[in-house]
């Protein structure tokens, strides 16, 4: 019997994922409405910055009073203003449209507010007047106070530099906590687009009704484990492709999308909690996928199918529910139920572990759990697939294929 190799298997299930058209509808579908989103907001921040040049140019004119003695003459007339010589007849000349704006400032700012009048520019517009407003106040403030120091203590602007300790050593922040978690967020893209693709690879075969054929020539298990194998690389692909639009965005166009400064160079790559991460991902990947291939192995049509992976589904969006209790207190008896159950366990791990709470005992535990059940859903994959695979019209019997020999 001719028998082909794992290569040859890995290659036709990914050449012919790729080579279909509604892949492409799918993994393209994302990144053009993120480039289609990228550009309209592109498009509003440069029509956004070039308002605000116009509004530069065209200074806003405005008359004051101040009862208050606070605003400085010169920060005022440098704004645009000038003092309001008639204050009886201010507000009416702005009501019939002969005065631009005018802002009466009161004995006690703390007990009366400033009252602002102007002609209406529009909903967005109109709010200039109390920033001008404002600003004549805080400029005059400063400098009254004569010391760039003074102002920024009063402001408020002035940085502060944290350091914390674990165990006797420094403990990181946000550079030491995101690359490890980065595996989290592979991990659901990769499943959650693959899903059905997984369920589809062996259900394809017996819609199709050339499981027969198939089986003479080609051993279960290397089928199995090929599919599988392709199903990592389409992830992969799929993941290159999401990523590239919000890379592109973040390394040419960070300004004009307004995207909030992260400076990657922080991020600190530490060796285990990578590696356990990488580790944890390999083992979720292959516990989920071998249950998933089952199911296609077990059901008959993928309506049948959907019935018993949508539980399985949920089950990784379980330990969100509890995600406070994962980084605040690790050691509760519900987290450590989820870091070791099979189907919580990836993705309880992965964030203890880039939280730091994930002890080498447990990492170790919980990546062999992963593997051996892993290992054990694909062999249960393999064997259901053997006798499930021919089996048309009906769902294939638990008792009666675990019966047979393997």
């Amino acid at each position: 019997m001719a028998r082909h190799n794992l290569g040859t298997v890995v290659q036709f299930e990914f050449t012919r994922t790729v080579k279909k058209r509604r892949f492409w509808i799918a993994t393209l579908a994302i990144p053009i409405l993120l480039a289609i989103v990228f550009g309209l907001v592109f498009a509003s921040s440069s029509n956004t910055q070039s308002l605000s040049e116009a509004q530069k140019n065209n200074q806003l004119a405005f008359t004051y009073t101040d009862a208050s003695a606070l605003v400085d003459p010169a920060v005022a007339k440098a704004l645009g203003g000038t003092v309001e010589s008639d204050p009886g007849t201010a507000v009416e000349r702005v009501r019939t449209g002969k005065l631009n704006a005018y802002f009466a400032y009161p004995a006690s700012l703390q007990k009366e507010p400033v009252k602002v009048f102007g002609t209406d520019q529009g909903i967005f517009k109109n709010g200039s007047y109390d920033a001008v407003a404002k600003q004549v106040v805080i400029l005059s403030a400063q400098e009254k106070a004569g010391s760039a120091e003074l102002s920024a203590a009063i402001q408020g602007n002035f940085n502060t530099q944290s350091q914390t300790f674990k165990n006797g050593k420094v403990s990181g922040g946000l550079e030491t906590v995101v690359p490890p978690l980065l595996f989290l967020v592979l991990f659901y893209v990769v499943i959650i687009l693959l899903a059905n693709q997984m369920l589809a690879s062996t259900l394809e075969e017996k819609e199709n009704r050339v499981t027969e054929m198939i089986l003479t020539t080609l051993n279960p298990t290397t089928l199995v484990v090929g599919k599988v194998i392709s199903l990592f690389l389409v992830g992969a692909l799929q993941a290159v492709v999401f990523a590239a639009p919000m890379v592109i965005g973040y390394v040419f166009f960070h300004d004009q999308l307004a995207m909030p400064n992260f400076d990657l160079s922080n991020l600190q790559f530490q060796f285990w909690p990578m590696l356990v991460g990488a580790l944890l991902f390999v083992g979720g990947f292959i516990l989920f996928t071998g249950v998933l291939v089952g199911i296609g192995a077990v059901m008959p049509t993928a309506k049948d199918a959907s019935a018993v992976f949508a539980p399985v589904m949920i089950m990784m969006f379980i330990p969100f529910y509890i995600v406070s209790m994962v980084v605040s207190d690790p050691g509760n008896l519900i987290v450590q139920i989820f870091t070791f159950f099979p189907f919580t366990a990836p993705i309880t791990a992965m964030l203890r572990n880039g939280f730091g709470s994930l002890s080498g005992v447990s990492a170790a535990v919980v990546i062999a759990e992963l593997f051996v059940f892993g290992v054990l859903a694909l062999r249960v994959a393999v064997h259901l697939f053997r006798y499930g695979s021919i089996e048309y019209s009906r769902k294939l019997s638990l008792r009666t294929a675990f019966a047979r020999k393997g």
